[in-house]
């Protein structure tokens, strides 16, 4: 019987799409036991620095890669927005498990609920770009950590912004005053789906993970990383995009924050998901002045 090692964060969200892995795993393979393999990263242990000080997203990620790199792990599960926009030398995203819902939300008071001057909490310059575009006049105030400080510092202000799908995995989607229409605010590359990487040579692990890819997802995703790579960007970089497969085809909507605070907005209609992301990221950064 095969054991199939799973590395991750150790946050409960984390925890909870590790074990979401393992279990469609056992699922699809019932002679494969599946354990998790608890690794501790710099984005977790330093949650008083915004992240673009630190090295941006890939901070939540490169500990968690290194033990797949070297052995300790067979896998690893990621959210897929936590991933810088190129891979990792030596791994491969395998599979992208049917993605949840994308949207950002609000915990606390809905936007038009909060009074002219309010604040707003969040550690995402894209999401500070959206809500300055939207309401111009809130104070967007910085936050980091897990979803449990970020919940609780609601507390504080008049809202904070996550993803909608953290709390719908959690079981805490009822604590969302607002879920925005990813019109109003597009999402973060990769939002509200899981991102499986194995070595890229080790041909049967990639094997065990088929059956959890979901094409329409990777498609999606497929082209919105393209759309980051393309931009050169991170998490600092006030950016957004989401792909999804629409009657017209596959449709990619972004946003892009320009030197001078005005937010550009750009969406295609294709079906070369790479190609289309590449584009709208060459379209917007001329638009931005970036």
């Amino acid at each position: 019987m095969a054991t199939l090692r799973i590395a991750t964060r150790g946050s409960p969200l984390a925890r909870w799409q590790a074990e979401f892995v393992a279990a469609s795993l056992t699922d699809a393979h019932p002679g494969v036991e599946c354990e998790l393999v608890i690794v501790s990263t710099e984005g977790d242990r330093r949650t008083d620095v915004p992240l673009a000080v630190i090295g941006g997203k890939g901070v939540f990620v490169k500990e968690i890669q290194h033990a797949v790199l070297d052995g300790r792990a067979d896998v690893a599960v990621h959210s897929a927005k936590d991933l810088p926009a190129v891979t990792s030398e030596g791994l491969v995203i395998a599979a992208a498990p049917q993605r949840a819902d994308p949207a950002d939300g609000l915990v606390g008071r809905r936007l038009d609920d909060i009074a002219l001057g309010g604040s707003v909490a969040t550690g995402s310059q894209r999401r500070a770009a959206q809500l300055r575009a939207l309401r111009p006049d809130l104070e967007i105030r910085p936050l980091r950590g897990n979803m449990d400080r970020r919940i609780d510092a609601a507390r504080h202000h008049d809202a904070v912004v996550v993803a909608a799908a953290a709390l719908d995995r959690l079981g805490r989607g009822s604590e969302l005053a607002q879920r925005f229409d990813t019109e109003v605010m597009v999402p973060q590359v990769g939002q509200g789906t899981m991102a499986v990487e194995c070595r890229a040579g080790d041909a049967s692990t990639w094997e065990l993970l088929a059956p959890l890819e979901h094409g329409p997802t990777r498609t999606a995703l497929d082209a919105e990383r393209a759309f980051l790579q393309a931009l050169g960007g991170d998490c600092d970089l006030p950016a957004g995009a989401y792909a999804r497969i629409s009657p017209e085809g596959l449709t990619i909507l972004g946003v892009l924050e320009g030197v001078d605070r005005i937010l550009h907005r750009r969406s295609l209609v294709g079906s070369d998901g790479v190609a289309m992301g590449r584009e709208l990221a060459d379209a917007l950064g001329r638009d931005a002045g970036r």
